[in-house]
């Protein structure tokens, strides 16, 4: 599908960014939509912090394959925010087995996540003079994180808002669509940059630069791209993937 219109007031974005195939899908489309975008990573301790090293890779690969976006790509922001692994006891943040817990979440769940990530964010946003917050959270292809929910968005948006007296938006492009589809809105995207073969050339990048995998596994190069297969990551993201190809 073709980016969505923006309305006027909206010139600014900052994109949460991890350097995984959802965040790099909806910097992709920012950069489609609004001049001056911003990207936001976070250090938490996680156990995949490959990912750190990926999202470098991907803005590199990203100014270089599309200059017509590059203009609007400003600056990178990195939190270190140590303190959310040390009080999180997930899989995500200690050498655990993925397994599901008795709350009927996957111990992948990190309490408190998204909504200290979109605090802070606001709280950036706020001091940059930014007007959007991009996240990739999603209801489709979810594992039931409650704060992924677009109720849970909704209201922090109202909550930050007043807050901060600072009227946020916050923009979530995958809520509605599955793994199959947002590979389908990277292509399209890339295609619409005027870049020649621009929707392969973004989902060849997605492919080869970004990293989803929970175990940071960079060794095993698959179709859809690297990962060790097997986490609750990499079987979503190549069951899209078969999704996405078989259309």
């Amino acid at each position: 599908m073709p980016p969505r219109s923006v309305a006027p007031h909206h010139t600014s974005a900052l994109v949460l960014f991890s350097g995984g195939q959802d965040s790099t899908t909806c910097l992709a489309q920012a950069l489609a939509r609004y001049p001056r975008v911003e990207t936001l990573g976070f250090d938490y301790g996680q156990r995949h912090s490959v990912e750190m090293t990926a999202r470098l890779n991907v803005l590199r690969e990203i100014r270089e394959r599309f200059p017509a976006w590059s203009p609007r790509l400003g600056e990178d922001h990195v939190l270190d925010l140590a303190v959310l692994g040390k009080v999180s006891e997930t899989s995500l943040t200690r050498d655990k087995a993925f397994e599901m817990e008795a709350s009927g979440l996957p111990n992948t769940f990190v309490p408190g996540r998204n909504l200290l990530f979109l605090t802070l964010a606001a709280a950036l946003a706020y001091r940059r003079g930014i007007q959007v917050i991009v996240t990739g959270v999603c209801e489709t292809d979810f594992s039931g994180y409650p704060d992924c929910r677009d109720d849970t968005m909704k209201a922090l948006q109202v909550a930050l808002s007043l807050g901060m007296d600072h009227r946020f938006l916050i923009d979530t492009p995958l809520m509605w669509i599955d793994k199959a589809a947002t590979w389908q809105l990277a292509h399209d995207v890339g295609a619409a940059s005027g870049v020649a073969d621009g929707g392969k050339q973004l989902v060849d990048l997605i492919v080869e630069h970004t990293h989803t995998c929970y175990l940071g596994d960079r060794e095993h190069r698959h179709v859809w791209g690297y990962g060790c297969g097997v986490c609750p990551a990499c079987e979503l993201r190549a069951r899209g993937w078969a999704g996405f190809v078989a259309r």
